[in-house]
């Protein structure tokens, strides 16, 4: 169902592409409009290595969600920062693209306990995340994507 990397030489491993999106704060989630153009946004997300699942937050209204409610396939994207050899202009960069399908969540204990860990990736503000979902946590709905492909590969630019 999914195509494999043309360019194998280039392809990322399993581990490698997990500890990316662990690593990195956001990437761009791209969903499927009812007029059949897709939709991406730049979103922070977390990654469960227990589930295995990649979470996003967000509020309880927009295009993203009537999306969603309309087509729960989705693919994500995440990207390095990149790296240069010295005295090179060529930048390579690492990215994941997640295929996967979308699950609305709306309990407020799964929506807190995520949340928190994903403000992890931000700051170690204790009074910061708490007040914030103190202040936002009735507002807030939790997606979480069920990864049916990842893949990873690596870029040179030339």
């Amino acid at each position: 169902m999914f195509r494999e990397l043309t360019r194998k030489n280039k392809q990322l491993s399993n581990e490698k592409c997990i500890e990316i999106l662990r690593a990195e704060t956001r990437g761009v989630l791209s969903v499927n409009t009812e007029n059949g153009y897709p939709y991406g946004m730049p979103m922070n997300h977390y990654y469960c290595e227990k589930t295995n699942k990649i979470y996003f937050h967000c509020g309880k209204t927009g295009h993203r969600l009537d999306c969603l409610k309309n087509d729960n396939k989705v693919s994500f994207c995440v990207y390095t920062k990149g790296s240069k050899e010295e005295n090179d202009w060529a930048l390579s960069v690492e990215s994941v693209i997640v295929f996967g399908e979308i699950k609305i969540i709306e309990d407020k204990e799964i929506i807190k306990n995520i949340t928190k860990k994903l403000s992890y990736k931000f700051t170690d503000d204790e009074e910061y995340i708490n007040n914030e979902i103190k202040n936002y946590l009735n507002a807030t709905l939790l997606l979480e994507l069920n990864p049916l492909h990842i893949c990873g590969k690596m870029v040179k630019e030339s």
